[in-house]
C-alpha cells in the first residue's frame, strides 16, 4: 500500500471521528436527549393480587407520575419474602406484602420502611385440608405435615391457631413451600394441610375443593402493607405520596366496583374470573398511612416470632418508620 492512500485512509478516519465527536456533542445537548438521560423510574414490586396488581392494571400510577418525568417498572413476585428481598438489595423501591414478611426483613437488617397499609382482611387466608380429609379440628393437626411459605403472613395464622387449638408450633412439622410448589404438594397428598392467602386461597377452594380448617377470623388481622426502601423514601416522599394516593383512589373505586375489579385482576393475574371474584369479595379496600395502632399490632408479631426464635434478635417495629411526614 502506497504512503499517500495511508495517508488518505488516515485522513479519512480522523474526520470520521471528529463528525461522530460532534454528532454526539450535538445530540447530548438537545432537550429530548437530556430529559431522556434524566428520566427518573419508580419499580415497583408486586404480587399476583391485590391493590397494586389493580392499580397496574388500571394504569392511572403512571399518568399521574408521567407529569413528573418519572416512568413505572413493575416487576411480579411470588410471595413477600422474596420481595422484601428485591426491596433490600435494590432491585425495586416500592412493595406490597403481609405482616410476618417485614418482620423478617427487618430481623434481617433490611433498611425499609412502612409507608401505609390497607384494613384488616383476616378471611382472606386460612389453613386449608384437601375435601376428603378426615382432620376436622386445628388440634387434629399435631403430628401433621403442613405447607406454608416461611416468612409470610399465613406464618403468623399458623402461630395463632395452633396457640388457640392447644398444639405447641414443635408439635406439627412445617414444610416450607412457595405457593405453586405447596399447591402442587398439596394436590399430590405429600402434605396434610396448607396455611395459604388469597388467590391462591380461593384457587384452592374452587378448583380443588378444599375445605377450610380456619381462616384469620378472630386470630389475626392480616393487614396489606407497603414498603418502600428508606433512602428511595427518604429522596423521594413526593413520589411515594403520589403512589399511596393512587392506590387510595384505587381502593375507593373498587370497593364499588368488585365485577370490574375481578375482571382487571383476572386478566392481570391469568386466574379464572370466578376465583378472582371469590378473593376480591373478601378482601378489605380502604390503603391508610400506617398507624400508632398498626404498629403496635406489628410489634405483638414480631414478639411472637422473637419468642420462638423464629427471627435472629428482637426488633422494635417502630424502628422501621419514616421520621418524616408523607
Amino acid at each position: 500500500m502506497s504512503t499517500r492512500h495511508e495517508e488518505r485512509l488516515s485522513r479519512r478516519h480522523t474526520l470520521g471521528l471528529l463528525f461522530a465527536t460532534a454528532a454526539g456533542v450535538l445530540a447530548a445537548g438537545m432537550p429530548g436527549a437530556a430529559q431522556a438521560q434524566a428520566k427518573a423510574v419508580l419499580r415497583i414490586g408486586y404480587q399476583k393480587y391485590g391493590t397494586l396488581t389493580l392499580l397496574k392494571g388500571r394504569g392511572t400510577l403512571e399518568k399521574r407520575l408521567a407529569a413528573k418525568g418519572v416512568d413505572v417498572k413493575w416487576t411480579e413476585f411470588p410471595a413477600g419474602p422474596v420481595l422484601l428481598e428485591g426491596l433490600n438489595v435494590g432491585s425495586i423501591d416500592f412493595g406490597t406484602v403481609g405482616e410476618a414478611p417485614p418482620i423478617f426483613a427487618q430481623a434481617a437488617g433490611a433498611n425499609l420502611v412502612y409507608i401505609g397499609n390497607e384494613p384488616p382482611s383476616p378471611s382472606s387466608e386460612a389453613i386449608v385440608v384437601p375435601k376428603d380429609s378426615k382432620i376436622r379440628a386445628l388440634s387434629e393437626l399435631k403430628g401433621k405435615r403442613v405447607a406454608l411459605n416461611k416468612g409470610s403472613n399465613v406464618h403468623y395464622l399458623l402461630l395463632r391457631a395452633l396457640e388457640k387449638a392447644g398444639v405447641g408450633y414443635r408439635d406439627i412439622e412445617t414444610v416450607f413451600l412457595p405457593p405453586a410448589d405447596a399447591r402442587a404438594a398439596f394436590e399430590r397428598g405429600s402434605v396434610d394441610a396448607w396455611a395459604i392467602w388469597d388467590p391462591f386461597l380461593a384457587a384452592a377452594e374452587k378448583q380443588l375443593g378444599a375445605r377450610v380448617l380456619a381462616d384469620g377470623k378472630g386470630l389475626v388481622s392480616n393487614h396489606q402493607f407497603y414498603l418502600a426502601a428508606r433512602p428511595y423514601a427518604e429522596k423521594n416522599p413526593d413520589i411515594v405520596r403520589i403512589v399511596i394516593e393512587e392506590l387510595a383512589r384505587v381502593d375507593e373505586w373498587g370497593r364499588a366496583n368488585l365485577k370490574e375489579v375481578a375482571a382487571i385482576l383476572a386478566a392481570q393475574t391469568g386466574l379464572d374470573t370466578g376465583v378472582v371474584e371469590l378473593a376480591a369479595a373478601r378482601y378489605a379496600y380502604g390503603v391508610k398511612l400506617i398507624s400508632v395502632d398498626v404498629v403496635a399490632e406489628q410489634q405483638k408479631v414480631a414478639d411472637a416470632f422473637a419468642g420462638l426464635k423464629l427471627i435472629p434478635r428482637a426488633i422494635s417495629v417502630k424502628d422501621a418508620l419514616l421520621p418524616l411526614k408523607l
